[in-house]
């Protein structure tokens, strides 16, 4: 039986992560996450996807005037050497440079995350897939003004056959293996609560 859209594994080889317009204004009216959680969430993304060597490409919009620049805390995660692409268009599938950015990396899997989760998430999710690009919702990563925008955003995506997952357990499935040599920086940048305290309870043991 072949492998399905739903069936195929990501890999460090076929997989690229877009963070779309995580911006200090727009995070200003984030509601359906709080806005820790939505930080530390998409800087773990963007973190754990450096150190499996994953390609990144990073937009945002009317940076200059209507939302602002990207929130500190992702800007200092980033590769010092990253261009961050700022369009005015609504769609970030609209500006050719972020299409060319994404044809770039060679990957034709696209982890994306954005804020707002029905527009900046959405919009280019379902453009990339229209294009044969296969796209994965990062939920936790991305945010929106109240739950029914959320709601909406997600109903409209899953329609169209983007998959929706959560910021770390793309990046495990990516690992794959827990005995790869990555794997501790991969959970160190994933910064899991759970997984800190069964390292540290796993460390203290072989410590007796």
């Amino acid at each position: 039986m072949s492998a399905s859209t739903f069936t195929e594994r990501l890999t460090r080889d076929n997989a690229a992560v877009v963070l779309v317009d995580h911006q200090v204004g727009l995070y200003s009216g984030v509601r359906d996450i709080s806005v820790g959680d939505l930080k530390h969430n998409v800087v773990a993304l963007a973190k754990a996807g450096q150190v499996l060597g994953l390609p990144l490409v990073v937009t945002t919009t009317a940076a200059d005037s209507m939302w602002g620049p990207l929130i500190p805390e992702l800007a200092a995660a980033l590769p010092a050497d990253l261009t961050v692409i700022d369009r005015s268009t609504v769609n970030a599938w609209d500006d050719e440079r972020v299409v060319e950015a994404i044809r770039a990396t060679g990957r034709k899997n696209l982890i994306i995350a954005g804020v707002s989760t029905e527009v900046c998430l959405a919009l280019p999710a379902m453009a990339a897939l229209a294009e044969g690009f296969k796209t994965y919702a990062a939920i936790d990563a991305s945010g929106t003004f109240w739950q029914a925008k959320r709601e909406a955003g997600l109903l409209r995506m899953t329609q169209a056959g983007v998959i929706p997952v959560d910021y770390s357990n793309v990046m495990v499935e990516i690992l794959a293996d827990n005995a790869d040599p990555l794997a501790v920086d991969v959970y160190a940048a994933l910064d899991m609560p759970f997984a800190v305290l069964v390292g540290q309870i796993a460390d203290a043991y072989t410590k007796r």
